[in-house]
This record gives structure tokens, C-alpha cells and sequence, in this order.
């Protein structure tokens, strides 16, 4: 079916990218009317693709809201994976950085101290309670308030893109889901989104290095619970903790290590998948419960459409 595909990417795309542009004319980057408003607009942006599923849902396809499945949560074991997996794979990014020699530990905490240097009253905290703090946050609320917006991607990307490509197969439904995801981020990346400190004409395949892999993470918990809500927190979870070791580190250049968006990143999240694969857990069979040691076949309504 091209024609719901085809609308359902002309809005994503056209609808997001004036929200990742709105921001242009705020100023510079990195003044405070610019960081606001890259803030605000791109928050806007994550639920275009959300929004374009669900009027292609309703107005191309003709088909009920209840076929995005947003009414079901699917396995709950599944949601810890979604909470629990990015934190150590974010762990590992910097183990990685650190025996890769791409930066060194800061028990310091120096690029904060600086930071709060900077900051009128920012000696208020010591810079240690702060860390507790803001890592204690990333593992508890942050996930929770980020599902606000990641499902806005994921109702898109997962919800709606992927059952419509899965006839390719699930290997190059999932690729080609991760391939146009990091397309959509184009002109964020251009404005420094993640790969900052190199030029656009490498970041932007950089994002779609990331994006594939950790699409297929995500597919495969939306695969596994039939539900954008799984991936939803997923999403959330890495927005929350894709940069907790920088931290800890020091001297990193941001797009070669110290988060899981960098070089180093894709280290930790490309042996979860091919543990995946070597644990046949992906491809995930339809209808079967991949979790258990005798794939026991679940009900029939669990099935994809």
C-alpha cells in the first residue's frame, strides 16, 4: 500500500523538519534564546511523526485508532528490558572509552565544576551531590517524563512504519525503519544535534549508523509486546542516559566516545544485537513468545496484522 506510506513520510518529514529549523532565527547557537528554543521546537517535532501515523491511520487508511495499539502494553517483562538495558549499555560506552584510550576518568567531576562555574549560584550543590543527583534522575523519572515525546517517534517509527514494511522481511523492514529515522534528524544533526564536532557531511551518516542500531533494538521490543509503549520508554531511557559518562570522563571528543550515540557507543549496542540474532530472539517470530526456552506459541490475537 504506497499511498499510505508515502503521505505518512511526506508529513513526518515536512512537518518535523520546520520544527528542527524553527530555531534558526532565535540567534547563534548555544545563546539562551537559541537553547531554549531548539528545546521547545524540536520537543515539537518528536510527535510529528506520532501525528502523521494517526491521521494516515484515520484518513488514508480508514482504519480504527486502536489499530496503532496504543490499548495494549504487551509482555511486561519487556518494559524492564526497555528501563534496565540502556543504563549498562551506557555503563559500557564508557569501559569502552577508557580502555579504547578515547578519554580519561574524572572522579573530579572537572566539566561540571566548570560548568557550575559558570552558573550564578552554582556552588550552591557540591558537584558530586549533583552527580547522585542527576544520575539517580536519569534512571527513575527521566525515563517516565521522556515517554512524552519519544512516543511520538515510536507511534511513528515502530507503530505505524514498521507493520507497514514488515512484508519486506523483518531484517530490512527494521533497517530501512532505522535508515529514514536518522534521515528525519538531518537538519538537527546540521545544527550540532549529537556529532558536533564534525562536519554535517559525516554526522548525518554517523546518526544513521546509530539510528539502525538502536532501531533495532527498539523494533525488537515492539516486536516482542506489539506495542509502541515498550519502545517508548526504551527511547526515553537512552534520551535519559546516552551521556552519563561524560561525567565520569574527561578529554572525549563527543562524537568518537563518552556516550552511546558516539563511535565507542555503537561498540555496546552492536553486540546486544548480534546476541540478539545469535539467540534467535530476532527475528522475532510472529504469534510466539520468544522469551521462553520452548518459544511456547502465545494466543492468536498477539499476532501482528
Amino acid at each position: 500500500m504506497k499511498k499510505p506510506l508515502t503521505v505518512f513520510l511526506l508529513l513526518s518529514f515536512a512537518l518535523s523538519w520546520i520544527f528542527f529549523l524553527l530555531p534558526i532565527p532565535f540567534g547563534e547557537p548555544g545563546t539562551p534564546a537559541r537553547q531554549t528554543a531548539t528545546v521547545v521546537f524540536w520537543a515539537g517535532a518528536m510527535w510529528m511523526p506520532g501525528l502523521s501515523a494517526i491521521l494516515v491511520t484515520l484518513f488514508v487508511k480508514r482504519e480504527k485508532f486502536s489499530t496503532l495499539r496504543l490499548n495494549r502494553l504487551g509482555p511486561k517483562r519487556f518494559y524492564l528490558w526497555a528501563w534496565l538495558l540502556f543504563p549498562v549499555l551506557a555503563v559500557l560506552t564508557g569501559v569502552f572509552t577508557l580502555l579504547l584510550g578515547a578519554g580519561t576518568l574524572d572522579l573530579e567531576f572537572t566539566l561540571l565544576r566548570d560548568l557550575l562555574a559558570q552558573t550564578p549560584g552554582g556552588d550552591v550543590l557540591p558537584a558530586g551531590l549533583l552527580v547522585a543527583l542527576q544520575v539517580g534522575a536519569a534512571l527513575t523519572i527521566a525515563p517516565l517524563f521522556n515517554i512524552i515525546f519519544a512516543l511520538g517517534e515510536e507511534l511513528g517509527w515502530r507503530g505505524f512504519l514498521l507493520p507497514e514494511l514488515l512484508p519486506l522481511g523483518q531484517w530490512k523492514a527494521v533497517i530501512l525503519v532505522g535508515v529514514i529515522w536518522g534521515l528525519w534528524h538531518a537538519p538537527a544533526v546540521w545544527q550540532g544535534l549529537n556529532y558536533p564536532t564534525v562536519s554535517p557531511w559525516l554526522a548525518i551518516p554517523m546518526m544513521i549508523v546509530l539510528t539502525v542500531l538502536l532501531g533495532i533494538i527498539l523494533s525488537w521490543l515492539y516486536l516482542e509486546t506489539r506495542s509502541p509503549w515498550a519502545p517508548a520508554l526504551g527511547h526515553g531511557t537512552v534520551n535519559a542516559v546516552a551521556g552519563l559518562p561524560m561525567l565520569f570522563l574527561a578529554d572525549v571528543n563527543i562524537a568518537f566516545g563518552g556516550t552511546l550515540s558516539s563511535v565507542i557507543g555503537w561498540i555496546p549496542m552492536g553486540l546486544f544485537v548480534l546476541w540478539l540474532a545469535l539467540t534467535h530472539r530476532f527475528p522475532v517470530v510472529p504469534g510466539v513468545t520468544t522469551g521462553s526456552p520452548d518459544r511456547t506459541a502465545s494466543r492468536q490475537d498477539d499476532a501482528l496484522p
